[in-house]
């Protein structure tokens, strides 16, 4: 087992991490930019080191200098969280190449999955359905308007290298093709510098539905389980919930072998995520595989009891898996709501700045990973998801009503939230009926944004307006 790991993060993710690397007398390395001197990962980490400035390029995605503090602090290996260098197939080799253990695929897994449109390809002749599109990348505009005309509009142009909903661009109709396919391929370049571009069929009023795989290094594989990640804005994940109300146990454990399938052909290892869009009438399409843990890993560790980060860290040190699909057992439901940094009155603006003051929910059923605590500050270098509030209840009722009362004890004062928001939607009938999909926030943004009961002064609906929905 490892005695000491460096932390290739900042944040909540960083967070998680260091209290699972406590329980398994690890060592902790906290890696840190200028503009998080004072986070809290830095202050509960054995060791910390500041490696370059504010912007990401000059910290967080600088792999020398990461790869630099590891080996200066005798480090066996690094664990990258989720964004900045977790899917990076070079920075995977660079610490291989140094002798330091990567908590993930190794790097041709990476970049077998990373290449969205060859992972497609390749899931393809392994027999999983895959949504409509081109064969593999599009050079220019003039071929993804052939390839439109051919499966038909409304259609999706995604960054082959993507993820997060960036380089993705909705087209509904010929005339707005290759302005949105332009601007599309100069957000990837931008975001992930690659210029690489495919096309799929848009699929309308589904589901978005991914399945947790975990895989070792001697060929064991196995499924947690699925999460219903369609309450979503602009391609952004908003509400997750596990297990979904919308597939069927028959849907459930066909998807389930699927996922498993999508692992073993890609010759995948560590943690990861198949992701699915679903029809109403039970049929599915491969989406991607994301090789990394995801942000809302947390609700199926809620439901499952296993420890997924812990689970990383056994594999890549070379240990198997110590469990059996059939060992895999969901107990009750659980609920996420991922709660940002941002105005929705305006746009859902970021809103950086210091927390003057923080409360986080307790209770039966609820757990609140988060970086904040009172007096922090709030970058406006970094992604503006600053909590996650997660709940669990034997049914979804009760996992939603637990949810709400969290939401309603839960204030942040300094900064704008999307708390308010999210109660909205938590008391929204056609969500309390799960009766969503991933149109579902675009449908009703306008109902949410014109309510009157939105805001008090600390970010929490005042008394009478809360009363009112209820």
């Amino acid at each position: 087992m490892f005695r000491r790991i460096l932390i290739a993060n900042r944040g909540e993710i960083a967070i998680r991490i260091i209290r699972t690397c406590q329980e398994m007398d690890i060592e902790t390395v906290a890696v840190y930019s200028k503009a998080d001197a004072d986070a809290l990962n830095v202050k509960l980490a054995n060791y910390s080191i500041c490696i370059g400035g504010s912007r990401a390029e000059e910290s967080y995605l600088n792999q020398e200098a990461i790869v630099s503090a590891a080996i200066a602090y005798k480090c066996d290996a690094i664990h990258p969280g989720y964004g900045f260098l977790s899917e990076n197939a070079d920075f995977a080799e660079l610490c291989e190449k140094n002798g330091i253990k990567f908590i993930g695929p190794k790097p041709d897994v990476i970049r077998r999955f990373g290449d969205k449109s060859n992972a497609r390809q390749t899931l393809k002749k392994a027999g999983v359905p895959v949504i409509p599109g081109s064969d593999g990348v599009v050079s220019d505009a003039d071929e993804a308007a052939a390839v439109a005309e051919q499966i038909g509009y409304p259609v999706l142009v995604k960054a082959s290298a993507g993820g997060g909903g960036r380089g993705m661009r909705r087209i509904d109709e010929p005339g707005k093709l290759r302005e949105l396919f332009e601007e599309a391929r100069s957000e990837s370049v931008t975001a992930f510098g690659s210029s690489d571009m495919y096309i799929e069929k848009f699929i309308q009023n589904s589901k978005h539905i991914e399945f947790q795989i975990l895989a070792d290094n001697y060929g064991h594989f196995v499924h947690l389980g699925e999460r219903d990640c369609s309450v979503q804005r602009m391609n952004q994940k908003m509400i997750e919930e596990t297990p979904s109300r919308s597939v069927p146990e028959e849907i459930r454990k066909k998807m389930g072998r699927t996922a498993v399938l999508c692992a073993e052909a890609g010759g995948y290892t560590n943690a990861g995520t198949v992701e699915f869009l679903c029809n109403e009438d039970g049929s599915y399409y491969f989406m991607e595989m994301n090789a990394r843990i995801q942000v809302e890993h947390g609700i199926t560790e809620m439901v499952t009891g296993v420890d997924i980060v812990r689970e990383q860290i056994r594999i890549a040190s070379g240990l198997p898996l110590d469990m059996k699909q059939s060992d895999i057992e969901i107990n009750g439901h659980a609920i996420e709501c991922r709660i940002n940094a941002e105005d929705p009155d305006s746009g859902f603006r970021p809103s950086p700045g210091e927390v003057r003051f923080i409360h986080i929910p307790g209770g039966k059923g609820v757990r609140v990973d988060t970086a904040l605590y009172s007096g922090c500050s709030v970058s406006p270098y970094y992604d503006s998801l600053v909590a996650k509030v997660i709940t669990r209840g034997k049914t979804r009722l009760e996992a939603l009503r637990i949810m709400r009362r969290a939401l309603e004890e839960l204030i942040i004062d300094g900064i704008k939230t999307n708390i308010s928001f999210m109660c909205l939607i938590l008391y929204d009938t056609d969500f309390v009926r799960g009766r969503y999909d991933t149109g579902f926030i675009d449908g009703k943004l306008s109902t949410f944004l014109n309510w009157d009961m939105f805001y008090d002064g600390i970010g929490r609906m005042e008394n009478e307006r809360w009363i009112h929905l209820k």
